[in-house]
C-alpha cells in the first residue's frame, strides 16, 4: 500500500475544499511546483493532481503547471479533472503523465469508457466519487443517477479494469476519518484493487487502512491532513 499526496488546483493555486464545495475553499500555496518538489523530497512514490477548474468546466485548465511539474519532479504523476475525450488522454500521456484519472465521462458514457480502456489499458484509472450510494460528477457538483457505486465498480471489472480510486466525497476534506466500512465492502464485493481517498486525519487512520492491504487496498490518497500539518508525509512513510 502506497501513500499518495494530493495536489488540487484552482486558478494555478494549491487548494483544499470541504466535501467538494467550492465556497469552502482554502488556499495553501500559489506555487504548485514547489509543493510537488516538497512531496518528492519527503519521499512520495506517486503524486495525485486534480484540476478542479477542469472538473467543473469539462476541460483541463491548469495543464501548463502540471506539465512543468512532470518535467521537473522525478515522481510519477496521475492527473484528472476535466478529462472527457480521447485526444486529451493522448495529450496528457504524451506530456509524461504516468496515469490519467477519469471521472464524469467514465460514469456517464459506457462506450467512451470501453474505448478508453481498449486504447490505454492501465494508463488510465477511474475515480468512483461516491456521495452515499450515488456517484458525484462534474467536479462533484452533480449526482449521476444512472448507476450505484457498486454497479459502477462491477462495470469497471467487467470491462477489464483491475483497480480503481474510491473517494468518499462526504468525508473529503473533513478530517473525520476514512469510510472504512464502505472500502471494506467494495473490496469484498468486487475483488478489485482499490486506492482509497477521503477523510484521512491521523496516522491511526493509515494504520487501520493498512489492515486492508491483504484485501486489495493498494494505496491511500492524502490531502488536507498533510496540508494542515496533522503529520508529515515523511512521518507517515516511516510509520508504514
Amino acid at each position: 500500500m502506497i501513500l499518495i499526496p494530493a495536489i488540487d488546483l484552482i486558478g494555478g493555486c494549491v487548494v483544499r475544499l470541504l466535501q467538494g464545495k467550492f465556497d469552502a475553499q482554502k488556499t495553501y500555496s500559489r506555487d504548485p511546483l514547489k509543493v510537488a518538489k516538497h512531496w518528492a523530497a519527503q519521499g512520495a512514490e506517486f503524486i495525485h493532481i486534480v484540476d478542479l477548474d477542469g472538473a467543473v468546466s469539462g476541460t483541463p485548465k491548469n495543464l501548463p503547471i502540471v506539465k512543468e511539474i512532470v518535467r521537473q519532479v522525478r515522481v510519477p504523476v496521475e492527473f484528472g479533472g476535466g478529462v472527457r475525450d480521447i485526444a486529451v488522454i493522448k495529450e496528457l500521456l504524451a506530456a509524461g503523465i504516468t496515469r490519467v484519472v477519469l471521472g464524469t465521462r467514465a460514469a456517464e458514457d459506457k462506450v467512451f469508457l470501453k474505448k478508453a480502456f481498449a486504447s490505454f489499458g492501465d494508463k488510465i484509472i477511474v475515480s468512483i466519487d461516491a456521495k452515499g450510494e450515488s456517484i458525484a460528477t462534474k467536479g462533484w457538483q452533480d449526482d449521476f443517477a444512472g448507476m450505484s457505486v457498486d454497479d459502477f465498480a462491477l462495470l469497471l471489472k467487467q470491462i477489464g479494469f483491475k483497480e480503481f480510486i474510491y473517494t468518499d466525497t462526504l468525508k473529503d476534506g473533513t478530517l473525520s476519518g476514512p469510510n472504512i466500512k464502505n472500502i471494506k465492502a467494495l473490496l469484498k464485493a468486487t475483488g478489485m484493487k482499490i486506492i482509497a481517498s477521503g477523510g484521512i486525519s491521523a496516522l491511526t487512520d493509515i494504520s487501520k487502512l493498512k489492515l486492508l492491504e491483504k484485501n486489495g487496498l493498494t494505496g491511500v490518497i492524502i490531502g488536507k491532513a498533510l496540508y494542515e500539518g496533522k503529520f508529515t508525509l515523511k512521518e507517515a512513510l516511516k510509520f508504514m
